[in-house]
């Protein structure tokens, strides 16, 4: 894994939201060429939206995409360039939540601070919470912070990301357990697919109209105008008349 051979905090930044909700082996396939289309902090900050989801095309969840560029953005408006090493200046910025932020202090900065996130959750309520159910990231939290490596945080969590890893690839999921599991929708048929068709075919048709694009997606699917209306208003797209384009 390239990002675990750096401290470089913004390219931790990078692979962290790129992990969030997509496998480790997705990532790998992306994680190089992202890096190499936005090698720093300002040239993301910089990204057109054409540019931007080209790189991230294949990794899904394309919010996380706009978040991570207007998290850069702050970066460089109001920390000069640098990815904070605080835990309130980094869940400040867009799309970076506690664990997140976490990983980030402890990756890059070597700090050692308490975070739970999906394979720290397995690894913990295998253990510590046997045949329990609906078990909630406020008690798992107080064991990572009881347990944790404050000497060497960086390999303390890669050890627990690689375990729970591990578990994961186990028969029974201990995370089902959690308060926080919900079952995920199937993607196929699903909005988020249209969504995400959409955003694709416009990286080809550059500007279309709404009969264009569902031409391109080869579909005749009643929910376009909605996820058409819906990626102009949170920004990846605008309208101009009846064409689109990106924003």
């Amino acid at each position: 894994m390239p990002w675990r051979r750096t401290r470089d905090p913004y390219r931790i930044l990078v692979s962290e939201v790129m992990l969030q909700q997509t496998s480790v082996a997705r990532v790998m396939d992306k994680y190089a060429g992202f890096i190499r289309a936005f090698p720093r902090v300002r040239s993301l900050a910089e990204a057109a939206t054409d540019s931007l989801l080209g790189a991230w095309k294949g990794l899904g969840y394309n919010r996380r995409a706009l978040s991570l560029r207007s998290a850069a953005r702050l970066i460089v408006s109001a920390h000069r360039g640098r990815v904070p090493r605080s835990l309130e200046e980094l869940v400040a910025l867009p799309g970076i939540g506690p664990a997140t932020a976490g990983a980030v202090l402890a990756y890059a900065y070597g700090l050692a601070l308490p975070f739970v996130e999906t394979n720290i959750r397995r690894v913990f309520l295998h253990f510590f919470f046997p045949g329990e159910d609906r078990v909630t990231d406020a008690r798992i939290l107080s064991l990572v912070e009881k347990t944790l490596d404050r000497e060497n945080p960086r390999q303390w969590y890669y050890a627990l990301m690689d375990y729970g890893a591990m578990l994961g690839r186990s028969a029974v999921n201990a995370n089902t357990r959690s308060v926080r599991y919900r079952r995920q929708k199937p993607f196929e048929g699903s909005f988020r697919q249209l969504r995400g068709a959409i955003l694709s075919a416009m990286l080809t048709l550059k500007e279309a109209d709404a009969a264009a694009i569902a031409a391109a997606i080869g579909t005749r699917d009643e929910r376009l105008s909605m996820a058409l209306a819906g990626l102009v208003e949170e920004g990846f797209l605008s309208r101009r008349g009846r064409l689109y384009c990106f924003r």
